[in-house]
């Protein structure tokens, strides 16, 4: 494949709508009246819920409906062409959509019986650079799928990318709860998003040298692109710094589970807990053992300075310890302990022998009546109870009751003895007790 030809493969003008179809698709999407206006209400309510119960699948619903890429299109495509008349509507429009958003959500989020911020919502307090990135990315594709012909998907799903609905409700919720930190943070993300988003339109359109409509003079022209740029570095600028922490907190937490990983072990304790916070650049180790040395604490400090960690930040700290002095006195608790336990078990298990032996005696009486009828058609029921008889020297007899009651009593009473050998037979025991009612 030639050069030529890979050239025509990345021409998107051969593509292209014309430009007065882009002029009016763009002018139309900006207003915010009729379809558009209660678009944008639903937009906000389900954005509202979804950051509330957490829930991802609503959110991405209300990113998708949300028609607030519209007057941010209508911005930078008008910044483009120079044409202040449509850049002032857009405008406008814009600021009734951001207005309508937070006011909306800050009313939701002032009602609603779910107070706390979930991950979904916190996730858009703290934007970095790539998130200018994801932005001019999204809106690079928004407008080249907006000048073709062949559009296809790709407006939804910059809308899911660049995120602009979520933010702007989470300001929302920032001032409904005064936590001003959320709201700086999802506002900016939110101005992030919609600055480069008609930054990339703005280039795509001066790229693809759309039509100038109407005459400007060369001095406004000059101001309009030095205002572009100024808003542009100054939306810019938060970012980069914001960034360079993250990549900081990221590498800070990989070089502690490193550290954690490779110099942490100290014979004859456990690691039991590690506390790393990435923001404060502190780590605090938890063991449990035998009581640690000072000395021994310092040298495992010591070797975070090969893994470019701040020794001063880390705390090693014991969760419980078992010296020499004190074993002793800790087995013999613990042996008390276990004695007790087992005492315990014992006590459990002959109560459950007990309560067995009881249910044992009540399904005894039911399956000896069923054996006796074939035999004795005259008795009519079977019980059986353990019985215990003391004598003058209190000395125990125990021995197994039969009880028995009879259609024909005086004919049970003949045979009480030949009953109360097949009851020794059947049960195996001479300890047996016959009596009939």
């Amino acid at each position: 494949m030639d050069l030529r030809k890979l050239t025509a493969k990345f021409n998107i003008r051969s593509e292209q709508e014309a430009y007065d179809v882009i002029h009016d698709t763009v002018e139309k999407g900006i207003f915010f009246k009729g379809t558009n206006l209660w678009i944008l209400i639903f937009a906000i309510l389900i954005a509202c819920v979804g950051l509330n119960v957490n829930s991802t699948a609503v959110i991405i619903g209300a990113m998708l409906i949300s028609p607030l890429m519209g007057p941010i299109l209508g911005i930078g495509y008008s910044l483009a062409t120079y044409d202040f008349t449509l850049f002032r509507k857009s405008l406008v429009n814009f600021g009734f959509a951001v207005a309508s958003g937070l006011v909306a959500s800050t009313v939701y989020f002032s009602v609603t019986p779910l107070g706390e911020a979930h991950s979904e919502l916190l996730a858009r307090t703290q934007p970095n650079i790539y998130d200018v990135i994801i932005a001019l990315a999204g809106g690079l594709a928004g407008i080249i799928a907006l000048s073709s012909k062949q559009k296809g998907n790709v407006i939804p799903g910059v809308a899911i990318a660049t995120a602009l609905m979520p933010p702007l409700c989470t300001a929302g919720y920032g001032l409904a709860t005064g936590t001003w930190n959320y709201f700086f943070g999802a506002f900016y993300l939110f101005t992030i998003n919609s600055v480069f988003i008609a930054v990339a339109t703005l280039l795509i359109v001066r790229f693809l040298k759309y039509p100038i409509w109407q005459g400007v003079d060369e001095n406004m022209k000059k101001t309009a692109n030095r205002w572009v740029s100024i808003i542009a570095t100054i939306t810019i600028l938060p970012s980069i710094y914001f960034g360079y922490i993250l990549v900081q907190q990221e590498r800070f937490a990989r070089n502690a589970a490193a550290y954690i990983r490779n110099e942490t072990h100290i014979d004859g304790d456990y690691l039991l807990k590690t506390e790393v916070d990435p923001a404060k650049r502190t780590i605090r180790l938890i063991y449990g053992g035998r009581l640690i040395p000072d000395n021994v604490k310092a040298e495992v400090i010591a070797k975070a300075r090969h893994y470019d960690l701040p020794t001063s930040e880390i705390s090693i700290q014991q969760g419980f310890s078992l010296d020499h002095e004190d074993a002793n006195e800790n087995l013999l608790a613990i042996n008390t302990q276990q004695a007790e336990i087992n005492r315990l078990r014992a006590e459990l298990a002959r109560t459950l022998q007990v309560q067995d032996s009881a249910a044992q005696r009540k399904q005894l009486g039911m399956q000896l009546l069923q054996e006796l009828r074939p035999l004795y058609p005259e008795i009519t029921a079977c019980g059986a109870a353990e019985q215990v008889i003391y004598d003058d020297s209190l000395k125990a007899d125990r021995y197994l009751a039969l009880f028995l009651a009879s259609s024909n009593r005086s004919k049970t009473l003949a045979d009480q003895e030949k009953l109360a050998g097949w009851f020794r037979s059947r049960l195996n025991t001479d300890s047996v007790k016959v009596y009939v009612e």
